[in-house]
């Protein structure tokens, strides 16, 4: 299929992705080359001559249409680079004249579409920016370039990252429809990197860029068996990326190892002069995460594991005491362990969260001289398209955002300092320091539930909640399966301890190797029955 013909999808898309009630893909998915590989495996390849750069991507267009826009329809993929064969040529011309970037080079790699790239639209799945081309790359997506990598498309997302309302159905944008779980195509992919965990998963792409304020890249990465990594806040430049929350937000690579995450951190960290979280001392520009892939990184390892998150699902708490076994046998001490403050940020980081949504969202759109200027402008847009952007849900948080007031509210300063102080001093660096812990682990989330537009997300619960309101580093990796539905450990640890938790993540990965590929069955009824914890 030609790439003229694939840059017409989305419209596709948005055509059709209300019909999540479909009972069966219109075709198997079909076989792929490249399925499962690594970063490192496909380099290989390219290294003694046997793939260009060009080939992968062509192939992955083609997987594109084949499985995501055809067959299942995944509608994971919100976008395609005009320019992705023509960057994939680009570096193998390099490559021919032995200037080869580094471990990324050719690798073809997808968005999330809140990040801005060149020459494609940044909508946050929202019509309001369906024409919105920012003229600049983020700076993440700079680094990522300047590092080789083919710029492959942008994916779907639950639409403004899942901060428009409090009905909303994760993986749902109005610009591109509901995404699809591909283990199970009924349930949902979580969000608000949906697409992100979705497209790597299916072998849509080396590998996936998301974001996320609270769970965006470990949810979705969790139900789809895939790896997220999401880095401390401030590692990663938020600089062109459309935001919740400057205390929160950050970018995280989505991949199906822990060593493609380690690679694509890697290239992502930097310091950069336009967002000032990136400039703390506390890491260096030349970091290399890759070196801290060791199989032995449980060995003498101390962690806690937050039982009370065990009762988000029974599934999760049988896999995470498999879990367990694996890393005493491996050599770690593995104690329990309680967040004394679990849960008292709740409010706090709301509060924050609406403060900050504003006052961001209107700084990105103004500096970016997007065709709406102002949260009200939005809210506007939305009730003028009420058909087309609210079928489902509201926009009740766009609502009490933009009832709020300044960052210098006292009520605003408050909340920000009270939830981060609960998360992280009183929280998961006082759980470290109270019995000597390198790292806290629990059940991501539950297995992934059944899409419902009209009732909005049946979410299980959540493991990961401390880390994200802290602004510190989390870690998912694939554990087990409920009736064929993905089930991730979550590893938590201080400020700046990505290298660690990566040592940890990949130790446990090489010993359990959990990970499934999807298998686009259309309802769990449909399924073959198994044992249900697998």
């Amino acid at each position: 299929m030609s790439l003229a013909l694939l840059l017409c999808l989305p419209l596709v898309a948005c055509q059709r992705a209300d019909d999540s009630s479909s009972n069966a893909p219109a075709d198997a998915p079909t076989d792929f080359a490249y399925a499962e590989m690594d970063i490192s495996d496909l380099q290989a390849r390219m290294q003694r001559g046997e793939l260009d750069s060009r080939t992968l991507t062509q192939a992955y267009l083609d997987r594109i249409a084949a499985i995501d826009q055809g067959g299942p329809q995944l509608n994971s993929v919100i976008e395609l680079n005009p320019d992705a064969i023509k960057e994939a040529a680009l570096r193998d011309a390099e490559r021919k004249n032995n200037a080869v970037r580094g471990p990324l080079h050719g690798i073809p790699i997808l968005l999330k579409d809140n990040i801005d790239a060149t020459p494609m639209v940044n909508s946050a799945g929202s019509l309001a920016l369906k024409d919105f081309r920012p003229a600049t790359d983020a700076f993440l997506v700079r680094r990522l370039r300047e590092a080789g990598a083919v710029i492959l498309g942008k994916t779907n997302l639950s639409e403004w990252a899942n901060f428009r309302s409090t009905h909303s159905t994760s993986g749902w944008s109005a610009r591109g429809g509901q995404t699809r779980n591909p283990y199970v195509l009924d349930r949902n992919p979580c969000g608000s990197s949906a697409g992100s965990g979705v497209a790597v998963s299916a072998n849509l792409a080396a590998a996936t860029i998301g974001t996320e304020t609270d769970g965006s890249i470990i949810c979705p990465a969790a139900v789809n068996g895939v790896v997220g990594l999401k880095p401390t806040v401030g590692l990663v430049s938020r600089d062109g990326i459309i935001p919740i929350s400057f205390s929160q937000d950050t970018a995280g690579p989505m991949t199906r190892s822990v060593s493609d995450a380690a690679l694509l951190l890697t290239a992502l960290a930097g310091r950069d002069p336009a967002d000032p979280a990136t400039t703390n001392a506390a890491w260096n520009s030349t970091l290399d995460y890759h070196t801290r892939l060791k199989a032995n990184g449980l060995k003498g390892a101390r962690i806690g594991v937050l039982r009370s998150k065990f009762a988000i699902h029974p599934d999760a708490a049988a896999a995470m005491e498999g879990a367990i076994k694996v890393m005493r046998d491996a050599g770690a001490t593995v104690v329990d362990a309680q967040i004394p403050t679990d849960g008292q940020w709740d409010d706090a980081e709301l509060e924050l969260m609406l403060f900050e949504f504003k006052a961001g969202l209107e700084r990105y759109l103004a500096r970016h001289d997007a065709p709406v200027k102002t949260l009200s402008q939005l809210i506007g847009y939305n009730q003028q398209y009420t058909t087309s952007e609210m079928p489902y849900f509201g926009q009740e948080l766009f609502e009490q955002a933009n009832a709020k007031g300044g960052l210098g509210d006292s009520s605003y300063i408050s909340a920000r300092s009270l939830a981060r102080r609960l998360a992280g001093p009183e929280g998961i660096d006082a759980t470290l320091k109270a019995q000597q812990l390198d790292a806290l682990i629990a059940p991501a989330t539950g297995p992934a539930w059944l899409t419902d537009l009209k009732a909005g997300d049946h979410f299980p619960g959540a493991g990961y909640g401390a880390a994200a309101v802290a602004g510190y580093p989390s870690l998912t990796v694939p554990m087990g399966h409920s009736d064929g539905l993905p089930l991730g450990i979550v590893f938590m640890g201080a400020a700046w301890s990505e290298g660690r938790l990566i040592e940890l993540g990949y130790a446990y990965e090489q010993l359990t190797r959990a990970r499934k590929p999807p298998e686009y069955w259309p309802s769990l009824q449909a399924r073959p029955a198994r044992k249900s914890r697998e």
